[in-house]
């Protein structure tokens, strides 16, 4: 049962007819939700054409860069409308399928995606045997397990409970950039599967901290655009901001428990 399955039982309320059709009516958040779907599926669409040209032209190692700059940056597009239907939906009123719209939309652009990306990645090594694999599928699992828990929790909370999804695809993107050893590239996307499942607590992106999330992803996307295109610092640049994602995810759980710590040391 949804959160709202839940308000119209102990309401024992039913909708009017005219009512009912107009909250199953696309919304403006909603055609924003709907593009962060189509980016994720668009990603994955290039992923694989890149990488069957990659394989039909006899290629070995990692997929052109261009390749990986687009896939990317189909990812954070995604996020970016992630992050805006939601603000959208405040202030223009959203539909009632709104919820449900996001939560499918999220698993497509940054549960399924990402995972087919790190898989991709890993298969440059003919003996990878099943381990990237199931560490894909931690991503994904994890990512449908964080949506329905989040479904379930009450609105209005001031945090978010385990790492949240795109902050996950992020994190999962970052570590085939950085492109480390296969061994340490299976930890760390475990270990980022368990952050979206644990109940670490990361703050909601709200108000000028959502306009904050937004310059970085269009600066993300400015840095895969020369990164691809082979401009000069590229690769320095896509370190460094690989880096400060992975820093930022680490790091912001603990900087949550000491403002709590502060917080109640005052009162």
């Amino acid at each position: 049962m949804t959160p709202t399955e839940g308000v119209v039982a102990a309401g024992h309320a039913v909708s009017a007819p005219g009512e009912e059709t107009s909250r199953l009516r696309l919304g403006p958040a909603d055609y924003l939700t709907l593009g962060n779907a189509l980016c994720g599926f668009l990603a994955v669409w290039a992923l694989m054409s890149a990488q069957s040209a990659h394989a039909a032209a006899g290629a070995v190692g990692p997929l052109p860069r261009t390749a990986m700059a687009t896939v990317v940056g189909l990812m954070l597009v995604a996020a970016a409308l992630d992050v805006l239907d939601g603000r959208v939906a405040r202030r223009l009123g959203g539909s009632g399928m709104g919820a449900e719209l996001d939560n499918l939309a999220d698993v497509v652009s940054f549960g399924f995606a990402p995972a087919f990306f790190f898989v991709v990645w890993a298969m440059r090594d003919e003996s990878i045997g099943a381990l990237p694999v199931a560490a894909g599928g931690a991503v994904l699992l994890a990512v449908i397990v964080r949506l329905a828990r989040f479904s379930c929790q009450a609105p209005g909370a001031n945090y978010f409970t385990g790492l949240p999804c795109p902050f996950g695809a992020m994190a999962v993107v970052t570590v085939v950039l950085l492109d480390p050893p296969l061994m340490a590239g299976v930890t760390a996307v475990l270990l980022i599967s368990w952050l979206m499942v644990s109940r670490m607590e990361y703050p909601k992106p709200r108000g000028r901290k959502a306009y904050a999330v937004l310059g970085l992803l269009a600066v993300g996307v400015a840095l895969m655009a020369a990164w691809g295109m082979g401009l000069p610092a590229g690769q320095t640049l896509i370190y460094l901001m690989s880096a400060v994602v992975l820093g930022f995810i680490v790091t912001l759980p603990f900087y949550v428990l000491a403002t709590r710590r502060t917080v109640a040391e005052q009162d």
